[in-house]
């Protein structure tokens, strides 16, 4: 039996031997992750949303619940007057490789609401922060492409205020005369031009340079934390100027009075109904506002690339993009125009006022006291319109593909065309 037993030990060593060496099952290489859809978003506010160009989408608030139209007598706060619109700029661009696109952007948005909720500040819309918005799509999309518009709105000034500004000065100058103008109920009403120091000081648009470069440092480092492949390219782009350096002809006067004498309705009730209720003096002033606000992008960008020269950051000027097509630019304003005219309610049913003709002023404080009691029945103005947004993803075209860190978006004002370089 011992050798019966060494026999077959043997017999069981030389079988195990043999089965070493047959090769064994050809091992398969673990299952790769889908690779996720390529996707482009846009952040920022109301130039990037699509303010002005119509067909607002429903938009999630923050409890998650997706808002459609409320009417105009609810909250502004409503997160559906973000005025994210189909015919916003990112939606219509050419983007090679991108398969899905997602507009962010709330009109009225500030640096502040990059980072942070923007119901957690005055005037904010109950929409979550755009960082946590883009987080959202990085679960299950891998982010190649990013549009920004951020600086206009900030804690020290808005578009909006800037824009009110001037027109409303305008219209009181318009429809009050000197002796009405000291004893208006509620003290006298400014109807000076407005210069640039009314629409944002030196100091002012430092500040908002600040918030504007702190918000974006934490868009790149989010980006770098969530993006699938690291790998993505990202727009800022700066606003363009509705209004022209000087009117047409036909808008200097009305009835034989320019606007720098004392009431000068017919005038008034022209350059309203023409979309460009503002003194001529005023537009000096307006243009070195978009100016500063041009400055404050590409001082940002500059900043940034500095900062972090491995990254695709590119400028995108768009400043001379509605050349030749600004309201009261040319003759049949504002037909003709990329920028929506400024428009009223008068009251929340959707009665829009296309003309001021024959109303006294009662009817005209009460018009505009509308826009201040219910901002979303006049948000809309001198905003581009949906061919302005159309011409800006033209602009957003070039950018996307260019080589150039900075480039310009410029509109021949003779034929329309659009060239970016």
């Amino acid at each position: 039996m011992p050798l019966l037993r060494r026999c077959i030990a043997a017999l069981a060593a030389v079988s195990a031997a043999a089965l070493a060496v047959v090769p064994a099952a050809t091992a398969q290489p673990a299952a790769q992750p889908a690779a996720l859809p390529t996707a482009a978003i846009a952040l920022g506010d109301s130039f990037i949303s699509g303010e002005g160009a119509g067909d607002y989408q429903s938009v999630v608030d923050l409890n998650g619940t997706a808002q459609g139209f409320p009417g105009w007598g609810a909250d502004n706060a409503n997160a559906y007057f973000c005025h994210r619109s189909a015919n916003a700029s990112l939606l219509r661009a050419s983007l090679p490789g991108i398969s899905a696109r997602f507009n962010l952007a709330c009109s009225g948005g500030q640096p502040h609401d990059i980072t942070s909720a923007s119901a957690n500040r005055a005037k904010g819309r109950t929409v979550a922060s755009q960082l946590d918005q883009l987080r959202a799509v990085a679960r299950t999309h891998d982010i190649d492409f990013v549009l920004v518009g951020l600086g206009s709105n900030n804690s020290s000034f808005t578009f909006g205020d800037a824009a009110s500004v001037c027109a409303n000065r305008f219209i009181a100058d318009a429809w009050t005369g000197w002796w009405e103008f000291w004893a208006y109920i509620g003290g006298p009403v400014p109807q000076a031009p407005c210069t640039a120091a009314d629409l944002a000081t030196e100091a002012e648009l430092n500040s908002a340079t600040t918030e504007t470069t702190v918000a974006l440092r934490a868009l790149m480092d989010t980006l770098a934390e969530v993006d699938a492949d690291g790998v993505h390219r990202i727009v800022l782009q700066d606003y363009t100027n509705p209004l022209p350096f000087d009117y047409a002809g036909e808008y200097h006067t009305q009835d034989g009075r320019a606007d720098d004498r004392d009431k000068f309705r017919d005038l008034g009730a022209e350059r309203y109904a023409a979309g460009c209720p503002a003194h001529r003096a005023s537009l000096a002033a307006g243009h070195m506002f978009s100016t500063g606000l041009g400055n404050l992008v590409r001082n940002t960008h500059a900043t940034l690339s500095a900062e972090r020269p491995g990254r695709d950051l590119v400028y995108l000027n768009v400043q001379r993009a509605f050349d030749g097509a600004r309201l009261c630019e040319r003759t049949g304003s504002p037909g003709y125009a990329l920028a929506t005219p400024i428009r009223l309610h008068d009251g929340t049913s959707g009665n829009v006022v296309t003309s001021l003709s024959g109303k006294d002023k009662i009817a005209i404080q009460r018009i505009a006291n509308n826009c201040v009691t219910h901002f979303q029945t006049c948000q809309e103005s001198w905003h581009p319109n949906a061919g302005g947004h159309g011409v800006l993803a033209q602009c957003l075209s070039g950018a996307a593909t260019t080589g150039s860190r900075a480039v310009s978006c410029v509109r021949d004002a003779n034929t329309g065309g659009i060239s970016v370089g």
